[in-house]
């Protein structure tokens, strides 16, 4: 290029010829391009720059500061406005000059910095901005297992896997195996193992995330356990999804032989709706033939109870009453409960949902499945069964246990803080009827 000028420029070849071209058509051609031109500045990383701990940050944000001021004569952004030192002033001082100047200067304020290191914080910023004056040891990923030999950390992993069906032992047997591991992988003495400490701390980073070092009975738990999903369970129609589980609730019922004991509920939750199709109310211990019972009155109408309000009847509700009447004349005085037929059913491993009885219930209804999960409590509690349990199903039955007995702890029957304990006890009827209301 050797002129410009009216919005052209005069280009000369390499055998002298000289053209001249609009401006706009040289800068709207692909295949122009500025030579030795200083790379465009890029936008600081400020989202990493605030993960980076407040010392090193800082001390970034003091090295941008002193490269600006080397390479424009100031400190703040470029065409701020103020004098120049003169130490720094590009019009008098060469940018070789600059850099010693700021070297010395450095040095001087109780950090010893060389012209190299000048230099070279400058190609960083030209290059990466302020994110190259980082101090990237801050930024390295850090391994809880430090600089482990690999060969160590693999051995050690594969007697710890093998140690799950073992009773407990201690740190000095598992350093024991791991060197015998090594000896008949690497050869003796191949691979040494690191100080006691240091095995002991590995040992931990290993197990401790695991489990590997509680109990045999723990381990083995642990080891039951299905891999949790890690995805959202999803159910868009009613009854594609269709959960049981039991639970005790906090009260106390009088049996038929006088004796007192809590309750226990099994429910049948439909996921999609968050509706409670079935539920059972049994004296502690539920049996096979209760969870069955709960599939027969998923699939059945409820029928309304004597007292019930007449808001709980399926005719007042807003479904089509009349239509679905001429196609079952079951659902006539039935209440207003979603018949929901399940299409798969989720349970633990209890016995009570692993029995062939509950299996054979399954089967003989035809419409769905029950799948089973593989570890103790593991399959339900990902999906929320027991939170709904505890917030939903049970709360509403246990404030109103508790509001009948302080009532009738009231009229005379006075125990122990005020709840009813005498004669006045509520048997297993009773306590479902509540249930059922307050459901």
């Amino acid at each position: 290029m050797a002129a410009l000028a009216d919005g052209q420029v005069r280009l000369v070849t390499e055998d002298g010829e000289v053209a001249a071209v609009l401006l706009s058509l040289l800068f709207a051609d692909a295949e122009f391009e500025i030579l030795g031109a200083p790379g465009v500045p890029r936008v600081a990383p400020l989202g990493l720059l605030e993960s980076l701990p407040e010392a090193v940050r800082e001390r970034a944000l003091v090295w941008e500061r002193h490269v600006r001021e080397v390479e424009t004569g100031r400190p703040g952004t470029p065409g701020a406005a103020g004098p120049l030192r003169a130490e720094y002033d590009p019009q008098v001082r060469t940018l070789a000059q600059r850099e010693e100047a700021k070297a010395a200067e450095l040095s001087a304020a109780g950090m010893p910095t060389s012209v190299v290191t000048v230099r070279r914080m400058r190609a960083r910023y030209r290059r990466e901005g302020v994110w190259g004056l980082v101090d990237h040891r801050a930024t390295r990923p850090r391994s809880v297992l430090g600089r482990a030999d690999e060969r160590v950390v693999a051995a050690l992993r594969e007697v710890l896997e093998a140690g799950r069906e073992r009773s407990s032992g201690t740190l000095g047997r598992l350093r024991v195996y791991t060197e015998r591991l090594l000896g008949e992988q690497y050869g003796d003495g191949v691979v040494p193992l690191p100080s006691s400490a240091t095995f002991n701390r590995l040992v931990h980073a290993l197990a401790d995330s695991h489990g590997l070092l509680d109990s045999a009975r723990q381990r083995r738990w642990r080891s039951a356990r299905p891999a949790p999903p890690f995805v959202p369970t999803t159910a868009m129609a009613p009854g594609e999804l269709v959960m049981m589980d039991s639970t005790v609730l906090d009260a106390f019922v009088v049996l038929d032989d006088g004796v007192v004991e809590r309750p226990e509920l099994t429910i049948a939750l439909d996921v999609a709706t968050r509706t409670i199709c079935a539920a059972v109310l049994r004296a502690k211990g539920t049996r096979s033939v209760d969870a069955a019972q709960l599939l027969a009155q998923m699939m059945v109408p409820a029928p309304v109870r004597p007292g019930w309000a007449e808001a709980l009847a399926m005719e007042h509700s807003v479904v089509p009453y009349e239509r679905l009447l001429s196609r079952d004349a079951r659902l006539e005085g039935a209440a207003a409960r979603p018949v929901i037929t399940p299409q798969t059913i989720v349970v633990d491993q209890g016995n009570v949902f692993i029995s062939s009885s509950f299996i054979a219930a399954c089967e003989f209804a035809g419409h769905f499945c029950a799948a089973r999960t593989t570890g103790q409590r593991a399959g339900q509690g990902a999906c929320g069964t027991h939170v709904f349990l505890d917030q939903h199903a049970v709360r509403t039955a246990r404030s109103r246990l508790y509001g009948l007995a302080h009532r009738r702890a009231r009229e005379g029957h006075r125990g122990r803080g005020g709840v009813d304990t005498g004669p006045a006890g509520r048997d297993v009827p009773e306590v479902d009827h509540l249930r059922v209301a307050g459901a």
